[in-house]
């Protein structure tokens, strides 16, 4: 049985405010839909990561947000949304926009597009920008939630700015607890890595972030994509530094160095992995969508055991290895960047 579901207290400030870890069944994420409601901040799984929730229409709420993840106000937020109808009345959506959304939602796929007129999504959450970013969740537990508001959710990864993604709810009290109302737990997250997202606001479709749909799949309909700019930053996890754990990371490894963890992938290990201070593989099989969803946790894990540094080894660059890779770049790249 889950806790008992006690009154809604929301503190729409700074303050610290008591986090309440509930079991994800009907009573909890009716409760979390009214915190939300409220201006509150909920934590809830999906298919990808756990996502940070406030109501998008609410720039209090939105402002919470910004302040319990320490996020910059310039990095914009995705609107959550039931389904593509819903989706619709964010923004203009293309045929090839619609051809993408009816071919992957419910999914890892976040698609930016013109903003509508409307404050369904405020200026806030878009970081000013004249696009939104939707995306349809397939996870149960974010479907029920959405069905039980009548808002657009944006959820940001439920962590620290920068820091590695939560696919538990642990993970999310580690980083977040005091700060936000109500964690709901659904499990581990399966996809383990964000949503990819593309962006249909120009003339060309744009690749802004590689994720849980691998790029292959998503040019059988749109064709080649087009890369954003590397100083871009309109839309999230595009900042250079991200998903990052204490611990430095080392790219690309073929021998471990004193006083490292190794990250590794496949059955061969590095040179010297014996002496590594920890050792976790994303996949013995080399199994891209197995390491998936494995790296955030294991990343976690590894940071706990005070190394220098995190070796990791090569990771192939093809499907889900570029959204991988990316991560691991991110992570691995200068923390004043």
């Amino acid at each position: 049985m889950a806790k008992a579901a006690g009154p809604v207290n929301v503190t729409r400030d700074n303050g610290s405010k008591q986090t309440r870890i509930l079991r994800a069944d009907a009573a909890a994420i009716a409760e979390a839909a009214s915190v939300l409601r409220a201006g509150g901040l909920t934590a809830f799984p999906t298919e990808t990561v756990y996502g940070l929730g406030a109501r998008a229409d609410d720039p209090p709420a939105v402002a919470a947000l910004y302040a319990a993840k320490g996020r910059p106000s310039f990095n914009p937020l995705i609107a959550h949304v039931r389904d593509l109808e819903a989706a619709k009345r964010l923004g203009e959506f293309s045929e090839a926009a619609l051809e993408l959304a009816k071919k992957f939602w419910p999914g890892p796929l976040t698609i930016v597009v013109k903003a509508s007129g409307n404050d369904a999504v405020c200026e806030l959450a878009r970081a000013g920008l004249d696009t939104v970013a939707t995306r349809v969740p397939s996870h149960e537990v974010a479907q029920a939630l959405l069905a039980e508001v009548d808002f657009p959710i944006v959820a940001p990864s439920a962590n620290r700015s920068g820091h590695v993604s939560p696919t538990n709810a642990q993970h999310v009290a580690d980083d977040l607890s005091g700060k936000l109302d109500l964690i709901l737990d659904g499990g581990s997250s399966e996809g383990g890595i964000e949503s990819t997202i593309v962006d249909f606001s120009g003339d060309t479709p744009r690749l802004l972030r590689s994720g849980g749909i691998p790029r292959a799949a998503i040019e059988k309909i749109t064709g080649t994509l087009v890369a954003a700019s590397k100083s871009e930053v309109s839309a999230p996890g595009m900042m250079a530094s991200h998903y990052a754990p204490r611990a430095r990371i080392r790219l690309d490894v073929r021998d471990v160095r004193e006083n490292e963890a190794l990250l590794a992938f496949g059955p061969k290990l590095p040179a010297n992995a014996n002496t590594a201070r920890k050792v976790l593989n994303l996949s013995e099989s080399g199994d891209l969508t197995e390491a998936a969803s494995n790296l955030y946790a294991h990343l976690r894990a590894l940071d706990l055991v005070n190394a220098h540094s995190i070796a990791v080894a090569p990771i192939p660059n093809e499907g889900l290895g570029e959204a991988i890779r990316d991560r691991l770049q991110r992570a691995a790249a200068p923390r004043d960047a």
